[in-house]
């Protein structure tokens, strides 16, 4: 069975930015994952029907859950707010975290992180650069933590 990924991602929002999904999700499965895309999950929810965004949250939460794993897109000053709340429920169930960030704009008051240190509460002390990607090209290098953690 393939290991699920949660691809955490603000993306969806924009008919432009939507076009950046499809390069994260085939490098994600490259790694011969199974990626979970809550936009393109979501799509079967009827946005017609009162409370339909009540039912998006509830059923993002439990994509989460139910993923082995989380890839947070964590771009913007600050993040997306949405993204901080599953990166947070993946963080609480302590789940694999592996973060990407092609955003040049540093969002932090620390010296040592790019983003707000809670960010980095999920991810190993010492070596949590290698859960932090900042290009596609960086997803699929087995010297970074998620391929290892794919092919294990």
């Amino acid at each position: 069975m393939k290991k699920r990924i949660y691809l955490a991602n603000p993306y969806g929002f924009s008919k432009q930015a939507k076009t950046l999904l499809p390069e994260l999700v085939t490098a994600l499965e490259s790694l011969g994952l199974e990626v979970w895309e809550p936009f393109e999950r979501n799509e079967q929810i009827d946005f017609s029907n009162p409370g339909w965004a009540y039912d998006v949250g509830q059923k993002d939460v439990s994509d989460v859950k139910t993923c082995d794993a989380i890839f947070a897109v964590v771009n913007g000053t600050p993040p997306d707010e949405g993204v901080m709340i599953e990166l947070g429920i993946a963080m609480a169930l302590e789940k694999p975290i592996f973060l990407f960030r092609d955003d040049f704009r540093r969002c932090t008051d620390s010296e040592g992180y790019p983003l707000n240190l809670m960010i980095f509460a999920g991810l190993p002390k010492s070596s949590w650069r290698t859960f932090y990607y900042e290009s596609v090209n960086e997803i699929c290098s087995p010297d970074k933590a998620l391929a290892q953690w794919a092919s294990s």
